[in-house]
């Protein structure tokens, strides 16, 4: 099915109604609205991964026409091929978009970090909507770019946050922006998970005939295959692949403050962790943003923790493995993605919650799809998931630098160190830019 060419009247109503509602619900950042299809008309959508976290977005997706699959991983691609027959085969993703052109509406990008941009701004830039996993980029630069190709192209995008759709999330927001808990000034979040630690391994071999090791480096340095440490599941522990506990988890956990409180980009972060490894993230880090005024919203402090940076009790009050404390002026809120508690339980003890504002979600992957096909706006479209994405990388930053960062958003840089430049942005392998 190929991209339409042209408008037809009522096609040009359906887009105008989506831009009217998208500009109303403060959810669309302008640039062009991408062509709509008929809500009857399915997506012709290529997936880019086709295992693990890949599986789950392609079954999201499963019910549009998903006419092309990449993995550089031959045992993946042929096990989703026996169930998706028609599919067409590649190992590159960039020769997919290549051959693909004018034959495919979408793309599905479910791979390791360091490819989600050089995946997504050559699919954006062909005018094709775009879904990608978390965190959106491999670093804070990527991330800007990416939200601006966005815009510019006028595409229908969403990050894989996909906790973002739950119900609970809706409820929490509602609860804070009605004041129940007063202005928070503070706000704490923290996963007991740690991707980190070990060594590079001396030496490797050649990898599995299945496997095309260098198509799976792609923008990252040349290295020796080594069988597990690295494909399939060990590559978050590694700089040059992923970003650690905070990269994996932060933007889903600081998805609801970030949510709640209409924050955007920090002025100042400083992390606290192990000594810097060269080659791998550590292995329980603490990080400190400041985030300035927010219109009426008064200046806020967020503290990230993860691994065994993970705290027992969060302002007073013992708390499980995962979650985020919100601490007003008129009270504490403990949320995670399923529950919800208000604290002193005496004072809230009779507390009703505001009526439904946000409504329910139709599911991350279908609210995307419905954007592809209308132009009505996405919840974690790249405007808000790249600064988003900026913010949670920018604590590894700080860590890695190891010192404060003074932060200019506009510029991209920390005005009071130049040693950050080398974090915030990387180099390339020819033939995988992102720029």
């Amino acid at each position: 099915m190929k991209k339409q060419t042209g408008f037809d009247r009522r096609d040009f109503l359906k887009t105008a109604t989506a831009g009217t509602a998208a500009i109303s619900a403060g959810l669309w950042t302008g640039g062009a609205i991408a062509e709509s299809k008929s809500a009857n008309q399915k997506l012709n959508i290529a997936c880019i991964g086709a295992a693990n976290r890949a599986a789950a977005d392609i079954a999201g997706v499963l019910g549009e026409n998903i006419v092309a699959l990449v993995d550089v991983d031959k045992t993946y691609l042929n096990r989703k091929l026996k169930e998706i027959p028609n599919a067409r085969p590649y190992a590159d993703y960039r020769e997919m978009l290549e051959s693909e052109k004018g034959k495919i509406d979408a793309v599905v990008v479910g791979t390791p970090d360091h490819h989600h941009a050089p995946a997504t701004i050559r699919a954006i830039r062909q005018g094709l909507h775009v879904y990608c996993e978390k965190p959106l980029t491999h670093t804070v630069r990527e991330a800007r770019l990416i939200a601006e190709a966005a815009k510019k192209h006028g595409v229908a995008t969403q990050m894989g946050t996909q906790i973002h759709a739950g119900n609970n999330y809706r409820r929490v927001v509602e609860i804070i922006q009605s004041g129940a808990i007063g202005d928070v000034t503070d706000v704490h979040v923290w996963v007991g998970k740690g991707w980190g630690g070990g060594e590079r391994p001396k030496g490797g071999q050649e990898p599995p005939a299945t496997l095309s090791w260098d198509l799976w480096l792609g923008p990252a340095p040349k290295r020796p295959f080594v069988p597990g440490r690295y494909h399939p599941a060990q590559w978050r522990r590694w700089w040059d692949f992923g970003q650690g506990t905070l990269g994996d988890m932060g933007c889903h956990y600081m998805d609801l403050p970030f949510w709640a409180l209409k924050l955007r980009h920090p002025t100042s972060c400083v992390a606290e962790g192990p000594k810097v490894h060269p080659e791998t993230c550590p292995l329980g880090l603490v990080v400190h943003y400041e985030f300035p005024q927010r219109g009426n919203l008064p200046a806020c402090k967020l503290t990230w923790y993860d691994g065994n940076k993970t705290p027992k009790k969060v302002a007073g009050e013992r708390v499980p493995g995962s979650g985020v404390m919100f601490i007003g002026s008129e009270g504490k809120m403990f949320a995670n993605y399923g529950s919800y508690k208000l604290f002193p339980k005496d004072k809230f003890a009779s507390y009703m919650p505001p009526e439904p504002t946000i409504p329910n979600s139709i599911g991350h992957h279908a609210e995307w799809i419905k954007a592809c096909k209308d132009g009505s706006p996405t919840t974690c479209n790249f405007d808000y998931s790249g600064a988003l994405t900026e913010a949670v990388l920018l604590g590894n930053v700080a860590y890695r630098v190891g010192k404060k960062i003074e932060w200019d958003p506009d510029n991209l840089k920390a005005t009071n160190t130049s040693e950050a430049d080398q974090y915030i942005s990387k180099q390339y392998r020819k033939g995988w830019e992102v720029a």
